[in-house]
């Protein structure tokens, strides 16, 4: 009677060590020991490497001034949208979110081609660029335009959960509006910006698409970067990629705990009976002006310019030639269709691999998600926690860990070198999005539905089939959705474990435009960019429809 209780929690802990636990462990291992014996060595030879220390010093550097940048975007941005008349504006969230969905690797490659020399700056303005872009500032540029919208919701979000009453009583307390408004509110938001801040430090440092294009070009080396050169260029050095991904994971969980602690010690808890909405007075024309030409200038940098120069760039029948309407073809995308193409093989494997990742994430997702629901007992929250390792650890770390792991010499069997090497990849990086996906879907149906389950529990099979499933569908299918085309254009992942000779769509676009055919690399990327901002309506249309129907 026991072991059928504790069943539900034996096998999907299994699986989730399978998954994620003897990856970490494996680099621990791989770190620690040497020949059976604890050792230090190797550890302590990377910690005294000079190079190694300057990565270390860029990647905490660069983190910095990461949030400090995404800090200056985000938050006049959410105060726009919940002080002005663009609070109505709701369609803006969708379009801010472009950029944050649009895969790093090709946005700085957009920026690259824009402001290179003889890029479309030079070539539209017929002038050189009046600084020097390709620059630490460049670098940090191109990542904040990638992470701001993640920073904006968050201060978003909790400038609409202030209540309007606090505003009220700034007016009525007098003195200097600006002053009032730090003193009162900014205070407020100390816990969620925090919060997000520390998060875009983490994402900052675990990123490599940006780094390893355009920071390879000025010769700034970051952990990611440094770990994927360990083990992609000869010769291999394993105990010094597993080193530096223990010092990375290091500084990911530290950070993740002072972000816990922090959050935890400024969190506000603001009780009124008013609406939280204050009321507004009407907007000055300096003030419409000034709101929507910032509004404007963000989005064209993160979402005109990069988009532009892909699309061009995907269009050119010369490249070299000024743009023009006699350079333009769509020959580039007539071979990405071609059946048998080298393009075409490589999408079609991205849309194999991440479909069958997608679906099988999602299906563990789902019988976590049943599990854990609110995580009261301590066994929920185990796995709620070990279900979302992947959200708080690098990518990069995970990687690393499942070619060690999988490639142990007691393993029976393999999946190394093989085509499920990157479903499995992709399953243990985006589970989290199918379990917290099905768990917010979960969270929004009624006490009383799992009153009635406990009623008719004599048929497990039927509930699941008849209530579960179709309550929680629309949860479903956004996380899979969401898995789908983040794996389908997955680049550090499948760098390092793609079987020799397979290539997916973010490997097809990463070799070519490191081997100077950018013209079918950009093509390819335009694809993978409108399936990208097509699932992102897609989930928002769904979310949309279950707050109506509830």
């Amino acid at each position: 009677m026991i072991v059928r209780r504790h069943a539900p929690f034996t096998a999907l802990f299994i699986i989730l060590t399978i998954l994620a636990i003897a990856p970490l462990l494996a680099v621990l291992g791989y770190t620690f020991f040497e020949n059976g014996t604890l050792s230090f060595e190797s550890l302590l030879s990377v910690l005294q490497n000079n190079s190694i220390v300057e990565t270390m010093q860029n990647s905490l550097l660069l983190g910095l001034y990461v949030i400090a940048f995404t800090t200056c975007i985000a938050l006049p941005l959410a105060i726009i949208r919940t002080k002005t008349f663009l609070v109505k504006s709701e369609w803006l969230d969708i379009v801010f979110i472009i950029p944050f969905m649009t895969p790093p690797y090709i946005g700085s490659m957009g920026w690259i081609l824009f402001m290179q020399h003889n890029g479309y700056y030079e070539q539209l303005f017929s002038a050189e660029a009046p600084f020097s872009f390709f620059s630490v500032a460049g670098m940090v540029f191109i990542m904040s335009m990638h992470l701001y919208p993640f920073l904006y919701l968050m201060l978003k979000n909790a400038l609409m959960r202030i209540d309007g009453s606090f505003q009220d009583a700034t007016l009525i307390y007098g003195g200097n509006p600006v002053l009032n408004w730090i003193r009162v509110i900014l205070p407020l938001l100390i816990s969620s910006y925090i919060m997000a801040a520390l998060l875009v430090f983490i994402k900052t440092l675990a990123e490599f698409g940006t780094p390893v294009t355009f920071g390879k070009r000025i010769g700034y080396d970051v952990f990611t970067t440094e770990i994927h050169a360990y083990l992609s260029r000869w010769p291999i050095n394993i105990s010094a990629a597993t080193s530096l991904s223990l010092v990375l994971l290091t500084v990911c969980m530290v950070i993740w705990y002072i972000q816990n602690i922090i959050s935890h010690k400024y969190t506000y808890g603001i009780h009124s009976g008013k609406s939280a909405s204050s009321s507004q007075p009407k907007d000055s024309l300096s003030i419409r002006i000034f709101s929507t030409g910032y509004v404007l200038i963000i989005l064209g940098l993160s979402i005109g310019v990069p988009y532009f120069s892909i699309i061009a760039t995907s269009l050119l029948k010369v490249r070299g030639e000024p743009l023009s309407f006699n350079n333009l073809t769509i020959s580039h995308y007539e071979e990405l269709f071609t059946i048998g193409s080298s393009s075409f093989t490589a999408l079609m494997n991205s849309i194999n691999f991440a479909f069958v990742a997608s679906t099988i994430a999602v299906l563990i997702g789902f019988c976590i998600a049943l599990y854990v629901r609110d995580a009261k007992r301590k066994p929920q929250q185990l796995l709620d926690f070990t279900s979302l390792l992947s959200n708080i650890i690098p990518g990069i770390i995970f990687v690393v860990g499942l070619i060690l792991f999988w490639n142990a010499a007691w393993l029976p069997t393999t999946v190394y070198n093989t085509n499920w090497m990157p479903i499995l990849t992709y399953i243990v990086l985006f589970l989290p999005y199918s379990v917290q996906y099905t768990k917010s879907a979960l969270s929004q149906l009624h006490p009383s539905i799992h009153h009635s389950n406990a009623v008719f529990a004599q048929n497990n099979r039927m509930i699941l089939l008849k209530v579960w499933l179709p309550l929680l569908g629309q949860g479903i299918l956004a996380g899979w959705m969401m898995t789908f085309i983040i794996s389908m254009r997955e680049l550090v992942g499948s760098l390092l474990i793609l079987p020799p000779s397979v290539e997916t769509s973010a490997t097809f676009i990463y070799s070519q435009f490191e081997q100077g055919d950018v013209s079918k690399g950009m093509a390819m990327a335009v694809i993978t960019v409108l399936l990208t901002v097509l699932c992102i309506f897609l989930i928002e249309l769904l979310q949309r429809k279950a707050l109506h129907t509830q």
